[in-house]
């Protein structure tokens, strides 16, 4: 349960401003303005890039840019690929998926396991009264 209650939703850049979790809404919107943005298929990664670090990069809790068009008017590509990276990690690191490892998947499932259930636990744990006799005869 420890690692829950730690649990980071922001990463710190060394220029003071933040890397920050999307909720899965964010990252959709992010991949919608993505396609508008995407004239062929090799731009597709750094627009992607480029809209989702428009709604996770903050400096003192507001938006650095507008839009991922303007993440890419500003920033260059090696940056835009960076800043994805560290997000990236910090997205992997906060939200585990199978593909990341079962240990780390194995460990978030411990940590949200709040008591052990029992398998007689709820209706089950009634005692149904004796079985039928079976008379041998099958149909």
């Amino acid at each position: 349960m420890e690692s829950l209650l730690s649990r980071r939703d922001r990463l710190t850049l060394e220029d003071g401003t933040q890397l920050r979790l999307l909720s899965a809404q964010e990252v959709l919107e992010a991949r919608r303005e993505a396609e508008e943005l995407t004239q062929g298929d090799g731009e597709r990664a750094l627009c992607a890039n480029a809209c989702l670090l428009a709604r996770a990069l903050e400096e003192e809790g507001e938006p650095v840019f507008a839009s991922g068009r303007e993440v890419l008017e500003h920033l260059s590509a090696r940056e835009v690929a960076r800043l994805a990276r560290q997000w990236d990690g910090l997205d992997r690191a906060e939200n585990p998926s199978p593909e990341d490892g079962e240990e780390e998947v194995q460990a978030i499932k411990k940590a949200l396991s709040t008591r052990l259930m029992s398998a007689f636990a709820g209706v089950c744990s009634r005692r149904l009264g004796r079985s039928p006799r079976n008379s041998g005869r099958r149909t």
